[in-house]
């Protein structure tokens, strides 16, 4: 593969992300609207819903879900630097890139488990047990699989990237 379809494979994947990452904010801003709505019907007016009080779980689901790839691609994910930024440019090489094939290996361990999940939510048509809860609920649950499925993507972009990038720096003697 060449350096060229390297870099256009990495900004295809990025792109996606980031259009992913820029929609999931929308959804962060609908989920704390539908908060301060219930609440305020809740405490002002003593009236709530179950349908409306679910949709707020999914909506975190939808944000928590799409968002991790937006949150790997940012580098925005949790790491603990106390070593690593001590660390010699080879051995945070090493280290990123047996970081990124474990993340990889998860996120494909999450989309084969969960697909027959959603599947089977799908089968019976899974709806809420709660009188006027969400029906459909297959539709929350399938954002497992595409969640996972988006930190793959970015997972193998972000392991091009740091290839790429070190590739880069043997040719120019910078590592």
């Amino acid at each position: 593969m060449t350096n060229k379809a390297i870099a256009s494979m990495m900004e295809k994947i990025e792109s996606l992300v980031d259009v992913v990452g820029r929609a999931t904010l929308w959804v962060a801003l609908a989920m704390i609207a539908l908060v301060a709505v219930n609440v305020l019907l809740r405490y002002a007016f003593s009236f709530g819903s179950v349908w409306a009080q679910e949709l707020e779980w999914h909506l975190l689901a939808a944000l928590i879900l799409l968002g991790m790839c937006y949150a790997l691609q940012r580098g925005d994910n949790v790491r603990v630097d106390l070593f690593y930024a001590h660390y010699t440019a080879r051995k945070k090489f090493i280290v990123d890139v047996v970081s990124l094939l474990l993340l990889l290996a998860v996120a494909l361990i999450f989309i084969k488990v969960s697909i027959a999940y959603v599947m089977q939510a799908y089968a019976i048509q899974e709806s809420s047990p709660d009188p006027g809860g969400i029906p459909l609920r297959w539709i929350v649950k399938s954002l497992i699989p595409i969640g996972y499925g988006l930190v793959a993507l970015q997972t193998v972009a972000a392991l091009l990237r740091l290839f790429h990038t070190r590739a880069q720096a043997q040719e120019g003697g910078h590592v």
